[in-house]
């Protein structure tokens, strides 16, 4: 007998957020690169399709103001950045998670929000007023939600990435 395990669920608006919740068009505000005191700063506004990052326990229990969120893009959009992740080396290497600084999820096949593989950018993380994607999220009827251990997996990827070392001077290699 053959266990199934989905990596997606759909969700409707009147569940709260939690960890691996897909918001689409998500408004990241991004600063000028020189902030001055003056009114008026020239800030630019940015859709994109994020996952959520923070810790379900803490967005449970509202403890925490800014929500952390990272960029997905499709296997296809992905392969825009670099011909290396356009071969089969490159996916291969997103596969097996050899590529820190990214996450690939599998395609979703739930009918109506079907997507091709997906690629979660670890290199750009954003916070999101808590309020703000609360709000973005009710106003999606129904969105998709990354289900365990899938999420476990992702968050696990996160952590290596988030807190890697890299050494001044490291072990010579054995020969």
């Amino acid at each position: 007998m053959e266990r199934r395990y989905p990596w997606y669920d759909v969700i409707c608006d009147d569940e709260g957020i939690m960890q691996g919740d897909f918001i689409y068009d998500c408004p990241i505000i991004i600063p000028p690169s020189d902030i001055t005191n003056e009114i008026g700063l020239d800030v630019k506004i940015r859709l994109y399709n994020v996952v959520i990052m923070s810790q379900s326990c803490d967005l449970v229990n509202k403890n925490i103001d800014l929500i952390l969120v990272c960029p997905i893009y499709t296997l296809d959009e992905f392969e825009k950045k670099s011909d290396f992740y356009k071969s089969k080396e490159g996916k291969e290497s997103l596969r097996r998670g050899n590529l820190p600084g990214y996450h690939l999820l599998n395609k979703c096949e739930i009918e109506g929000f079907n997507t091709n593989y997906l690629v979660v950018d670890f290199r750009n993380i954003y916070g999101v007023y808590f309020d703000l994607l609360e709000n973005i999220a009710k106003k999606q009827a129904k969105r998709i939600r990354l289900l365990p251990p899938y999420r476990e997996h992702l968050s696990q990827a996160f952590a290596r990435f988030f807190m890697r070392v890299g050494l001044p001077v490291d072990i010579p290699p054995f020969r």
